[in-house]
C-alpha cells in the first residue's frame, strides 16, 4: 500500500499556533496553500518585477512540500523548537528522518520525482524564496489576528517581521510594500 497522498492529506488535522489562543485557528493545509501562493508570488516578482531568472512554478512545488513531514511531528511551537541550540538541532534531525519516511511511502518509480521537494529542497536555489513564502504566511497571519484585536499575536507579529527584514530580499520588500497592508483592511476596504 502507498499511502503518501493519504499523509499528505493529513495535514488539515495539524492545528498551528497551538500555544497561542487564535480568532481563527489555522491548521497545516490552510498554511501550506497560502506559502504556496505566496512563493509563486514571489518567484514571479523576481522574474517580471527584477527581470532575474526564476521557475516560480519550480517555486511553487518547493513550497507545497515544505511542511508534509509535520504529517508524523505535529507542528512543535516555535518557542520549543528554538528553545536551545542542541534541542533545534534534534528537531531537524527528526525532521529529516520523517521526510525520509515520507517518501518511502510513494512507489519506487516516483521517489526520485519527489525527492527535491519532499527531502532536498533545502538544496535548491529557490529555496530562500520558499522559506520566505512560510515565514511571510505567519506574518500575515499574526497582521490579521492582530487586526482582530487579538495582542497575543504581537510578540509573534515583531519576530516575524524581523526574520523577514533579516532575509534582506528585494522580492519580499516588494511584496510587503504592495500586498501586506490588504492583510489589514476589511472587506469592503480593499481595492
Amino acid at each position: 500500500m502507498n499511502s503518501f497522498f493519504a499523509y499528505f492529506s493529513r495535514l488539515k488535522f495539524i492545528k498551528r499556533w497551538g500555544l497561542m489562543r487564535n480568532v481563527w485557528p489555522e491548521n497545516d493545509a490552510e498554511h501550506t496553500l497560502q506559502t504556496v501562493a505566496i512563493a509563486h508570488g514571489l518567484a514571479v516578482i523576481r522574474k517580471e518585477i527584477f527581470h532575474e531568472p526564476c521557475n516560480p512554478e519550480h517555486c511553487a512545488m518547493l513550497a507545497v512540500y515544505h511542511d508534509a513531514s509535520e504529517v508524523f511531528t505535529g507542528d512543535l511551537p516555535t518557542p520549543v523548537k528554538y528553545f536551545n541550540e542542541s534541542l533545534h538541532e534534534e528537531y531537524e534531525k527528526i525532521e529529516d528522518m520523517a521526510r525520509k519516511r515520507l517518501l518511502e511511502t510513494l512507489p519506487k518509480e516516483m521517489q526520485n520525482s519527489y525527492k527535491p521537494y519532499v527531502v532536498d529542497m533545502e538544496k535548491d536555489e529557490l529555496w530562500p524564496l520558499a522559506k520566505a513564502a512560510d515565514i511571510m504566511s505567519a506574518y500575515l497571519k499574526c497582521a490579521e489576528e492582530l487586526n482582530a484585536g487579538n495582542v497575543e499575536f504581537k510578540k509573534a507579529y515583531d519576530e516575524t517581521k524581523k526574520k523577514l527584514n533579516e532575509l534582506n530580499l528585494k522580492e519580499v520588500d516588494w511584496f510587503i510594500e504592495h500586498f501586506a497592508e490588504s492583510f489589514k483592511v476589511t472587506l469592503d476596504e480593499m481595492d
